[in-house]
């Protein structure tokens, strides 16, 4: 089967070297039992690999199933995985079979593998040695046989060192590597992908698609695209459904762009490492955010013929913005009523006092105040706040228990 016909069975658009290289060291594995572990950064789209080796696997017949490791509590992953028997533990009313158990003959992709608990890796690393597992609550060994694929947008080797992920399962599941590229490192596929996008919403809301010019496509391209073919894809959506115009040039583009948070931090947004969220990351998040706010404010003030003080010279007081979700990607202050009734020197405050105030501010307080933000900007959605603070959900419902919020 040549790489086209594989692209249009599986949906995948573009013609990069990268990509034609991971799907075809896929095609290459898959007649094989070998483990292939898939890294790239987080809506690169590497669930597609696992369904092309399975398709295209003498296990095609039998069961494909998808887990992600990250969605599921820790307390109950070893259950879901392995199964458990009646009476194992509260609420085990009957005997359960597992995910392994189930895709006996099959194939399982494990997706977001580096968020599985350290007790959890050990049953792995024993089921993909000697094909051997035990339900909980049972002493009966089990066997199974079953081709595992796994991903992460994690640094395993960075959590090897930390001691969150077990060497010897890391070199049991990286039999074959496979690496998806970065929307940014597949430039030529931009475009492409962003006219099927439009097109698929043209079709779903019944409405023309939407068209870009020259210039528009260039800043397409040379956008760092952070959330990879995810957030092209929303950004497309979002053009689609708001847009009158159905020709998009670049400086209509550009609002849907420049107000992104992550847009600065391609770095951040797109490494793996960013899931471990370190003070420092924070802390840029933080000031990148309230660099935008300073501005967005500014803007609003001028238009009101108000006058803003310099950005270098005042810091807004942050209960005073109301900071809608990045579909509207504008940031509101007062409406010219309030401003004319209340003084400005009320809703501005001079930067000396609150950058004396920030110095007290422990990282632990910088960390709430960014979760409680993305919390508050996606009405309390976990997954997309986790997106948007790039670590998976598991990361961030840790980082609120720890944090207290």
């Amino acid at each position: 089967m040549n790489f086209e016909s594989i692209k249009q069975r599986f949906g995948i658009i573009g013609d990069s070297a990268a990509l034609d290289s991971a799907i075809g060291i896929a095609l290459q594995v898959a007649k094989t039992d070998l483990s292939v572990l898939v890294t790239g950064e987080s809506g690169v789209g590497k669930e597609f690999i696992p369904q092309i080796i399975h398709y295209n696997s003498p296990r095609k017949h039998n069961v494909y199933l998808s887990i992600n490791c990250g969605a599921i509590p820790e307390g109950t992953i070893d259950s879901e995985l392995f199964g458990h028997e009646k009476g194992a533990f509260t609420g085990a009313n009957e005997m359960r079979k597992g995910y392994f158990e189930e895709a006996d003959g099959g194939t399982l992709f494990l997706d977001e593998v580096a968020e599985l608990p350290l007790s959890t890796q050990v049953r792995l690393l024993r089921v993909l040695q000697t094909g051997e597992f035990m339900k909980v609550g049972s002493s009966k060994i089990q066997k199974t046989n079953v081709r595992v694929v796994a991903a992460t947008n994690i640094d395993l080797r960075r959590a090897i060192e930390s001691g969150r992920f077990r060497e010897d399962l890391y070199f049991r599941l990286n039999t074959v590597p496979i690496r998806m590229p970065a929307l940014r490192d597949r430039k030529e596929d931009i475009h492409k992908l962003f006219r099927k996008f439009a097109l698929d919403f043209a079709n779903k809301y019944m409405m023309p698609a939407i068209r870009l010019t020259a210039d528009a496509v260039e800043k397409l391209e040379a956008y760092g695209w952070p959330g990879n073919v995810r957030e092209l894809k929303s950004v497309a959506e979002r053009i689609s459904v708001m847009e009158t115009d159905r020709i998009i040039e670049s400086r209509t583009l550009e609002k849907y762009l420049q107000n992104d948070l992550n847009t600065s931090l391609p770095a951040l947004a797109g490494s793996a490492a960013a899931d471990y969220m370190s003070d420092r990351d924070i802390i840029f998040k933080m000031i990148m955010q309230l660099k935008q706010d300073i501005e967005a404010l500014k803007s609003r003030m001028d238009a009101l013929g108000q006058g803003a003080p310099a950005a270098g010279k005042f810091i807004p007081q942050h209960s005073n913005l109301n900071v809608e979700s990045s579909d509207a990607a504008e940031v509101h202050a007062y409406e010219p009523e309030a401003v004319e009734e209340q003084p400005v020197q009320e809703v501005w405050h001079h930067a000396e006092p609150v950058e004396e105030e920030d110095q007290n501010l422990s990282i632990n307080d910088k960390k709430s105040e960014l979760i409680v933000r993305a919390l508050e900007k996606h009405h309390g959605n976990r997954k997309e706040a986790a997106a948007e603070l790039g670590i998976s959900e598991r990361t961030l419902y840790r980082k609120i228990k720890d944090l207290g919020l």
